[in-house]
């Protein structure tokens, strides 16, 4: 039952990834960026009931920027799960704009995409965050880095913080969670760490029962006098109590 339910899922994934490229690729040219945006959001609500994952959102998401979002890293389904409670633009890593179908996908959300190893490019993906927030536009970064295991979370990279600080836009912290919804214990089959492949990932998630993705929404604020540092460190804290919620 677990091998047909994955294989049915699949299939429904597939299909929607399919008719998300053709829509990006017919119809986006067309529309204006916030007519974009609500097509994103109703196509990654789609995708997470195509896999057999339910959302809850709770608190406040942000009803227009300029704000950052700084959530914890679970899973390959966080963008989409963010994306579904509110959209947002995402920074992400460079290779993801290679991927095949995936990429495509990303850029049309209004990813912007980020060289890691390199200290000018993420120098360059300051000013363009920061031009972004005084567009008024929401962004949304994971400040690990990297997902982690969903039980311990790791320590937040500072250096996104400095186009909020210097654009003077708040921050607002996002805890995510997935939740069995037979059990209500945490969830860790949508995980993706370690020497996992990504396609091991996708079929655990594909395979196992029904999942409810849990967002959680802080207030939001602003560095009241402390370094970005400092600020991270506060951040975490709060987003890890987030996470924890629900």
């Amino acid at each position: 039952m677990k091998a047909l339910r994955a294989i049915w899922r699949m299939l429904r994934l597939l299909g929607h990834l399919l008719k998300g490229l053709w829509v990006v690729t017919l119809q986006f040219p067309r529309l204006a960026p916030e007519e974009q945006y609500i097509r994103v959001q109703a196509w990654s609500q789609q995708m997470l009931a195509c896999v057999g994952i339910s959302l809850r959102v709770q608190g406040q998401p942000p009803v227009g920027g300029p704000v950052m979002l700084v959530a914890n890293h679970i899973s390959w389904l966080d963008i989409p799960v963010m994306h579904a409670a509110r959209h947002c633009c995402f920074i992400s890593k460079s290779d993801v704009q290679g991927w095949p179908l995936i990429g495509t996908l990303a850029t049309a959300a209004g990813t912007l995409y980020i060289e890691r190893s390199s200290r000018r490019d993420a120098m360059r993906m300051v000013r363009t965050m920061q031009e972004a927030l005084e567009r008024h536009e929401v962004l949304a970064v994971f400040p690990e880095g990297t997902t982690g295991d969903g039980r311990t979370m790791l320590p937040f990279h500072a250096n996104l913080l400095q186009a909020a600080v210097v654009a003077n836009a708040p921050v607002q912290p996002v805890g995510l969670r997935f939740v069995d919804l037979a059990s209500g214990a945490t969830s860790f089959a949508p995980s993706y760490i370690g020497d996992e492949t990504l396609l091991g990932s996708i079929w655990r998630t594909l395979s196992a029962p029904a999942i409810e993705a849990v967002v959680t929404y802080g207030e939001p604020e602003t560095p009241q006098g402390r370094d970005r540092r400092a600020w991270a460190l506060h951040l975490q804290a709060v987003v890890d109590g987030l996470r924890q919620q629900g």
